[in-house]
């Protein structure tokens, strides 16, 4: 008897866990939208962002420069990088570093809610964001008549893009464990950013051998080159960019894991 009990208590565990998690995705979902004037300008600015690349780079053709791409079509697919970066670094190291400082980490922490779980429903939440922003820049570039990625690449651009959004996430995280207040937190995030988009090939491709070799071991080229490769015209997954998002995330983690607080420093 007792054994039919614990067996019964063992499958709905699963089943509890997956409605609470579900519960944390919706509480972020509901806490992000809450806030409309952020929620408008998170989606507002790149779309504002590749209309103008748009009026700018409308007529150019596929060339060598782009990698084989035309102007406009590179710009979609860096620019989707870039917002995936805003959502699951940027925003998520933000957030977290201003939860911190007002307390509300420390009180769910207090909770019953397993710390895994917090952070899932975060980085689900993040993930679910950078998806709206890419499918506006893919669509505000339709507009522009730039190709829809052939059905051979819709693979590699949703696993470069989930492991994007992972390794992201978890950097957000690392780095959301070393800000010491909410105040730098925007300042500390741009710093780390900043450079490293324009020196990755974001707002203008790369062709200076140096640059390349540095900023191929750093996260944010190797993310821009996959995607770029998934929908070039050779296609396919850039394994060895991918392998060094993994790196990224592994390592973030790990800094997440062994620095993070819920409990803001004493000023």
């Amino acid at each position: 008897m007792s054994s039919t009990v614990n067996s019964t208590v063992i499958q709905r565990a699963p089943r509890r866990d997956l409605a609470v998690l579900l519960h944390q995705i919706r509480y972020e979902q509901l806490t992000f939208w809450r806030n409309p004037q952020s929620a408008f300008f998170t989606f507002v600015l790149p779309v504002v962002v590749i209309a103008v690349f748009g009026l700018m780079f409308d007529s150019t053709t596929p060339s060598p420069y782009f990698g084989g791409l035309s102007a406009l079509q590179y710009y979609v697919t860096t620019l989707a990088a870039m917002s995936v970066l805003g959502s699951c670094y940027s925003q998520l190291a933000i957030v977290l570093s201003t939860r911190r400082q007002n307390g509300i980490l420390k009180r769910v922490r207090a909770t019953p809610l397993p710390p895994w779980m917090y952070f899932v429903g975060l980085l689900a939440h993040c993930v679910m964001v950078s998806i709206v922003d890419v499918l506006l820049i893919v669509g505000v570039g339709r507009l522009y008549n730039v190709p829809i990625p052939s059905a051979a690449a819709w693979l590699p651009v949703a696993v470069t893009l989930v492991l994007g959004s992972a390794s992201f996430c978890a950097l957000g995280f690392a780095v959301a464990s070393l800000i010491r207040n909410a105040e730098a937190a925007p300042a500390v995030v741009q710093f780390i950013l900043f450079p490293l988009v324009f020196m990755s090939g974001t707002y203008m491709p790369v062709h200076n051998a140096i640059l390349e070799n540095i900023t191929g071991v750093l996260p944010v080229r190797p993310f821009n080159q996959a995607l770029l490769q998934a929908i070039g015209p050779d296609g396919g997954f850039a394994w060895r960019h991918l392998l060094v998002l993994v790196l990224w995330g592994v390592l973030g983690a790990a800094v997440a894991v062994r620095r993070f607080r819920w409990d803001p420093r004493p000023e």
